[in-house]
């Protein structure tokens, strides 16, 4: 893995913004807006670091484009009444597995956590010129990924829709199996 690349910028964007309008923050003040969309932003970052592991992965993504938020908009039941509008344009840079992997990490601490060590163990550590997760002092946690990993009790309230499993489940289950399969995660058989 050649560690994240500026060229999944716009992916990363768009994809954060339809998880946050998707799944508002718990509370409509300014502070949950911005904690809500912090988490969302963490776990999609990880999840397109995930998905597109190179930089040629990125620069691919950047040049063909993601393939936009129509399937998860009909998921979820938030088609923009003109997806023409100009106003839309954003959607097109929604990628579909980012956001699915980005519900499945926020519904799951453990899956978050694996996806987590995953990105920070596959980024060589020669790359101090790139942008990539630096330890904590104490404990070994990416501080980058904290609210992800870590909530406190702020974060889980304004981002109580964001973390909820039942709702996020139209979207994780998506392309959970994929995730799994990439995170050595072994499906657990209903019993």
């Amino acid at each position: 893995m050649a560690g994240p690349s500026v060229e999944l910028s716009p992916v990363i964007a768009a994809s954060t913004h339809w998880l946050s309008r998707a799944y508002p923050a718990g509370t409509p003040d300014t502070i949950a807006h911005t904690l809500s969309e912090l988490q969302a932003r963490q776990a999609v970052t990880v999840a397109a670091w995930l998905r597109y592991p190179t930089e040629m992965d990125a620069a691919l993504v950047a040049i063909a484009g993601p393939g936009g938020s129509a399937v998860l908009d009909w998921r979820v039941g938030s088609e923009p009444d003109d997806d023409q509008a100009e106003e839309e344009g954003w959607r097109t840079w929604v990628d579909e597995v980012v956001v699915s992997w980005a519900a499945c990490l926020l519904a799951d601490p453990r899956l978050a956590r694996r996806g987590v060590d995953a990105v920070a163990a596959a980024i060589p550590p020669s790359m101090s010129e790139r942008p990539r997760p630096h330890p904590r002092r104490t404990g070994g946690l990416p501080n980058e990924f904290r609210r992800l990993l870590e909530p406190d009790q702020r974060d889980l309230d304004a981002a109580v829709l964001l973390r909820h499993p039942d709702l996020l489940e139209p979207v994780a289950a998506l392309h959970r199996d994929t995730l799994h399969y990439l995170l050595g995660v072994e499906q657990e058989i209903a019993a």
